[in-house]
């Protein structure tokens, strides 16, 4: 493993900044202590500071020699809205909020780098460094988008990682095309008409007509879909009735649908409906159909992730850089590369053995109460970005 002095030694420093993010989390668009904190170190540094694309995000800017050629590098700075069972010293000061999916990590690694890339500037054009709100929900990155962050700052691509527990420490996988899933929502209610238990002939029990639609849903899987297209809808919320003896009015269901392709998408939509409102009708009622896409499918570049490969295995070496078998959890990444070449990449955060005493009982996996990041990421991920960066600037650049 090839890891950078300088950014080992600055180590312990950057792990008290990931420990004081961590103690005070943020959620999405309210990141405004995160920022302040972002924004004062990368000025300390002699590193330019950009506020306010997607509200509370940070763009840094380090930029040496005459070249004209810039990358992107990403890190997410949001916290999740669940209450943490941790009680080491820097767990969460505020209830209800807490850094479990390890953004806190991401912005430590990126920021290790920010400091190197700054001291050193060991290649000729500029690395922009960004750090993104709102990635659990807010759709930070199509917010920064939208307020004109590549017009500002012209990248030739944007790279992003995540850590993932379960794999180890000092290992990383990637893979080209679909990696996570589009992420989507949609609300059901099939309106009947209410009447006494005993007496059901009476009104139009919208219960058995939603049985039968949940049932209907899937086999727009197994029948209207590619088998070998991935595809999942998920009713995870069924509610109806107040009282035993009553036959509700109606009944509103709830879910998710994830999908790794927009055609697939649009299928599972369009059929959904069509099925909602034959059901509907079929049992002489009528159905409010709602479905909102969140997030696209994260897409990886084929060249890029190629050239991430070849840059990881300079640092760690071929055996620990993996395949990543794709998921269905979705990731705001996916806005950055549908406007920009690029690869959303794994980094190993060990199996949870790395937690120090007054840690929950709970398993150290995202989203989960007991979660903490792994700190001996810090210097790793630090030395991954930094080599990253300067070996996408000293390469042939590739003509359009």
């Amino acid at each position: 493993m090839k890891l950078i002095e300088s950014i080992l030694a600055d180590a312990p420093t950057i792990q008290t900044l990931r420990r004081d993010i961590h103690a005070h989390p943020e959620l999405c668009f309210q990141e405004e202590r995160t920022s302040d904190l972002i924004a004062k170190a990368l000025t300390d540094w002699g590193i330019p500071v950009h506020r306010g694309f997607g509200k509370t995000g940070v763009v840094g800017i380090v930029k040496n020699g005459t070249s004209d050629r810039a990358v992107g590098l990403r890190a997410d700075i949001d916290a999740l809205p669940m209450t943490e069972h941790n009680h080491f010293e820097h767990a969460s000061k505020h209830a209800g909020k807490m850094h479990a999916c390890g953004h806190d990590g991401h912005t430590a690694m990126l920021l290790s780098a920010a400091k190197h890339l700054a001291t050193h500037r060991n290649f000729d054009g500029t690395v922009y460094l960004v750090f993104q709100p709102a990635e659990e929900g807010g759709g930070g990155a199509r917010e920064m988008i939208k307020d004109g962050l590549f017009e500002k700052f012209p990248m030739e691509a944007m790279f992003g990682a995540h850590n993932w527990p379960g794999m180890k420490a000092g290992q990383f996988a990637l893979a080209s095309g679909p990696v996570f899933a589009s992420s989507n929502e949609f609300k059901i209610v099939l309106k009947g008409k209410g009447s006494h238990g005993a007496m059901p002939h009476l009104g139009l029990d919208p219960v058995p007509a939603a049985c039968q639609m949940v049932q209907a849903f899937q086999t727009i899987i197994t029948r209207n879909k590619r088998p070998i297209d991935a595809g999942v809808i998920s009713v995870t919320m069924i509610h109806a009735g107040e009282a035993t003896n009553v036959v509700p009015d109606s009944v509103t269901m709830e879910g998710t649908v994830r999908t790794f392709t927009l055609p697939v998408l649009d299928m599972i939509e369009q059929r959904m409906k069509e099925v909602a409102e034959g059901i509907a009708a079929t049992f002489g009622m009528t159905v409010d159909f709602e479905f909102h896409r969140n997030y696209p499918p994260t897409i990886n570049h084929e060249t890029e992730t190629a050239f991430v490969r070849e840059a990881l295995t300079e640092v760690v070496g071929a055996e620990n850089v993996l395949h990543f078998e794709p998921t269905m959890g979705a990731e705001d990444f996916s806005y950055f590369l549908q406007e920009k070449p690029g690869c959303y990449f794994l980094i190993g955060n060990g199996d949870g053995s790395h937690r120090e005493g007054g840690h929950g009982m709970g398993p150290c996996m995202l989203h989960n109460p007991s979660y903490d990041f792994n700190d001996e990421l810090i210097p790793l991920g630090g030395s991954m970005w930094v080599r990253l960066a300067e070996a996408w600037l000293a390469k042939p650049q590739q003509q359009a």
